[in-house]
C-alpha cells in the first residue's frame, strides 16, 4: 500500500520550484537587465495614468464635495446613471456616437488592408518607398494642424473646394455648418491621415509569409488575384482578427479632439458625442460626478463589446486576444 505523502514531502516540490524559479528569474535579471530596465518606463506609465486613476471612478457614485474630497464625499449609488438615462439627449449621444464609430470602421478598416496588398504588389523598389512615404507622412500632422487644414479647404468663400465648386458653375457649399456632411468629413479626413500607418502592421505581417507559399502557387499557375486571395490574406488574417477586435472594443471611443474642434452649432445635432458632452458637462458646467458616471458606462460597454467579440473571433478563427 502506498504510504501518504508526508508534510515535508509535500512542502519539498513547492519549495523546489519556487527555489529555481527565483534562480532562474535571478539568472535572466542579470543577463538581460537591459530589456528589464526598459519594461520599467512603460509599465510606470500605465500603473500611475491608467492602473491609479481606476480608483477615482468612485466619484460616478458619489456627490463629489470639492471641501470633502472624493473619499469624504456622500454616496448617492446609482443617481447620475439614471439622470443620464432619463436625459432627452442619452439617446441622440448614443446613435451619434454609434453611426460615427460604425461609419469608420467599416470605412476605415478595409482601406489599410488594400493598402498594403497593393504596396506589396508593387515590383519597382523607388516607387514602393515614394508611396509609402506620401501615404505614411500625413499621421506625423497633429490634430489642431489637421482641423485647420479641414477649416482652410472647407471654407464657405475661399476654402479651395468651393473655389473649385465655384469654377463649374456650382453653389459654395457650408460643408461644416451641414450636419449631414460631418460624419463623412471626420471619417474620411481621419482614413486619409491614419491609412498609411496602419498599413505598416499589415506589411509586417505580409513580410512574415512563407516565400515557399508564393513558389507553390507560381508552380501551379495562380495569377495575381490568386495568391493574394489564397496566400496572402489567409497570411494577414490572424493580425487582421486582432486589429478587429481591438478596433471594436473601442466603438463607444470615438477621438475627442478632432470632433470637438470641427464642432460648432450647426453641425451639432450630429457631432455631439458621448465623448464631448462628457467634456461640457464635467469640465465646462463643473459637473464631475455625472461626467464620471457617463465616461464610467462608456468604459464598461466598451469592455462587454472588447470581450464578447474577443470570444466570437476566437470559436470561428481561433485567433484572439486570449
Amino acid at each position: 500500500m502506498q504510504q501518504p505523502a508526508t508534510k515535508h514531502q509535500s512542502i519539498k516540490p513547492a519549495y523546489a520550484f519556487k527555489n529555481g524559479y527565483g534562480r532562474q528569474f535571478a539568472r535572466s535579471l542579470r543577463s538581460h537587465w537591459q530589456l528589464y530596465l526598459l519594461v520599467i518606463p512603460p509599465l510606470l506609465f500605465f500603473v500611475i495614468f491608467k492602473y491609479v486613476p481606476m480608483a477615482n471612478a468612485v466619484l460616478a457614485f458619489k456627490d463629489y464635495n470639492v471641501v470633502k474630497g472624493i473619499w469624504g464625499s456622500p454616496w448617492v449609488g446609482l443617481k447620475y446613471f439614471r439622470m443620464f438615462f432619463e436625459n432627452p439627449i442619452f439617446w441622440t449621444l448614443v446613435r451619434n456616437t454609434l453611426l460615427l464609430s460604425f461609419y469608420q470602421l467599416l470605412a476605415g478598416f478595409p482601406i489599410p488592408i488594400l493598402l498594403a496588398l497593393m504596396l506589396n504588389e508593387i515590383r519597382n523598389g523607388r516607387f514602393k518607398r515614394f508611396v509609402q512615404l506620401v501615404t505614411f507622412a500625413p499621421y506625423f500632422i497633429s490634430t489642431v494642424v489637421m482641423v485647420s487644414m479641414i477649416m482652410l479647404f472647407l471654407a464657405p468663400r475661399l476654402g479651395f473646394v468651393n473655389i473649385a465648386l465655384q469654377y463649374f458653375g456650382f453653389e459654395p457649399v457650408n460643408f461644416l455648418g451641414e450636419p449631414g456632411m460631418f460624419r463623412s468629413i471626420y471619417v474620411w479626413s481621419d482614413i486619409w491621415q491614419t491609412a498609411g500607418y496602419a498599413a505598416v502592421i499589415y506589411l509586417a505581417a505580409l513580410a512574415g509569409i512563407d516565400p515557399t507559399l508564393y513558389e507553390a502557387a507560381k508552380v501551379d499557375g495562380a495569377s495575381r488575384f490568386q495568391k493574394i486571395w489564397h496566400v496572402d490574406l489567409p497570411g494577414i488574417l490572424p493580425t487582421v482578427t486582432i486589429i478587429l477586435i481591438l478596433n471594436v472594443g473601442s466603438i463607444m471611443s470615438v477621438g475627442f479632439e478632432k470632433i470637438y474642434l470641427l464642432q460648432n452649432s450647426l453641425n451639432l445635432p450630429t457631432s455631439e458625442v458621448i465623448a464631448t458632452y462628457v467634456y461640457s458637462m464635467g469640465l465646462l458646467n463643473a459637473n464631475y460626478s455625472f461626467a464620471t458616471a457617463v465616461g464610467l458606462l462608456n468604459s464598461v460597454i466598451n469592455l462587454v463589446l472588447l470581450v464578447a467579440v474577443n470570444g466570437f473571433a476566437r470559436r470561428i478563427s481561433n485567433n484572439s486576444i486570449w
